[in-house]
């Protein structure tokens, strides 16, 4: 009697997960995001936790072209510079890592570790150095690696620095592992980082840099506008709404006479922001006004 109970028990539990595995497996990954998000709704998982699920996912979905820093606005170290120059440039920076161009920006020979160069000053005792002996070799990807085959790259090989070439060959930017990291966990702010008590921070008359969590009505403050705070709380909000769509670095849109251009965004917000006042000789020649 017993082992009939038993196998009949068994046959029930048997049937009842067939039915929940048909009903709660995810077919897909929008199913799994879809049943995440409501575990979120539910207080299930934190935003912070759906927010990392959600980017971890995303990442297999993206390029090295999407996340890269421009060709344009690495900052490289020149084979030739004498020692002070390559010093001053570090100092200056305060990057960890450098790409060592040979004759142009196109010919990149290795890659500079700036706690390599420390250590042959200290150990030397001397300022002087042989660039050539202090290089690392660099790592080349294309610009439609994806992200996840990326960071397990860098992870083996012990990398956190990828030189990125178009189709051509030539350098069309450079992508590190906080890149990368950033898409799954969002910004990772270090010391050089423009400080969360500044906000926003003045360059020149007509320059500056702002954090795109800058409160709309405190950016209204500063610039004496007037720009309506009913849809958006921050300037990053605001700003995207104009471009209609996240956008990636280096994008620009216009919007009365400030031009903002993206310095540092995710798959889901902005981070950073390069806004820049326009002169009247520039808002007279431009041809196509911009919306409010």
């Amino acid at each position: 009697m017993s082992d009939g109970r038993s196998s009949s028990s068994k046959t029930s539990l048997n049937w009842i997960q067939r039915l929940s595995k048909a009903l709660f497996e995810p077919k897909d990954q929008e199913q799994f995001i879809e049943i995440i998000r409501n575990a979120s709704e539910r207080h299930i998982l934190d935003s912070e936790t759906l927010a990392i699920v959600e980017g971890a996912l995303s990442v297999s979905q993206m390029q090295a072209r999407d996340v890269m820093l421009p060709r344009s606005q690495v900052v490289m170290v020149s084979r030739d510079a004498s020692a002070k120059e390559t010093l001053k440039l570090i100092t200056e920076t305060a990057h960890s890592r450098f790409p060592v161009i040979d004759d142009d920006r196109n010919d990149v020979v290795g890659i500079l570790l700036a706690k390599d160069l420390l250590a042959a000053v200290v150990s030397a005792d001397d300022f002087e150095f042989d660039l050539d002996k202090l290089m690392r070799p660099a790592m080349f990807i294309p610009e439609s690696q994806r992200l996840n085959v990326l960071l397990r790259e860098f992870r083996t090989k012990r990398n956190h620095m990828a030189i990125v070439v178009d189709e051509y060959g030539g350098v069309a930017g450079m992508v590190t592992i906080e890149n990368v990291l950033e898409q799954i966990v969002g910004e990772i702010e270090d010391e050089h980082d423009v400080d969360d008590d500044a906000p926003i921070v003045k360059r020149d008359e007509s320059n500056f840099t702002v954090k795109a969590l800058m409160n709309l009505d405190d950016f209204n403050e500063y610039f004496e506008l007037e720009w309506s705070d009913e849809d958006f709380d921050t300037i990053g909000g605001f700003v995207m709404n104009h471009f209609g769509h996240v956008p990636t670095r280096d994008e620009k849109v216009t919007i009365d006479r400030y031009e903002f251009t993206v310095m540092r965004a995710d798959n889901r917000r902005i981070h950073l922001l390069d806004m820049r006042v326009l002169s009247e000789e520039e808002i007279q020649t431009d041809s196509e006004p911009s919306e409010t």
